[in-house]
């Protein structure tokens, strides 16, 4: 990817699940199951770093646009 190209990706995040499980729904779509629970932001952490090792990237290159409080999420990888 170059430095101007921006990608979005859609999470649908689980949080306080039993395992922890990252299913690829669709291209930019992915399901994620968390163990963490829904606060002080440990689903979100734990949900990023799932999609970065499912997209092969580092976590830090991905931000949150979207959905910080909600099970729906828009990513953006910046790298």
């Amino acid at each position: 990817m170059t430095q101007s190209a921006q990608r979005f990706v859609k999470l649908r995040v689980h949080a306080g699940a039993r395992k922890s499980k990252c299913e690829r729904k669709a291209a930019d779509t992915f399901e994620i199951w968390t163990k963490a629970p829904a606060e002080r932001g440990l689903a979100n952490a734990e949900a990023l770093a799932a999609a970065a090792a499912a997209l092969g990237v580092e976590a830090k290159t991905l931000r949150l646009i979207k959905g910080a409080h909600s099970p729906s999420k828009i990513v953006e990888i910046i790298a």
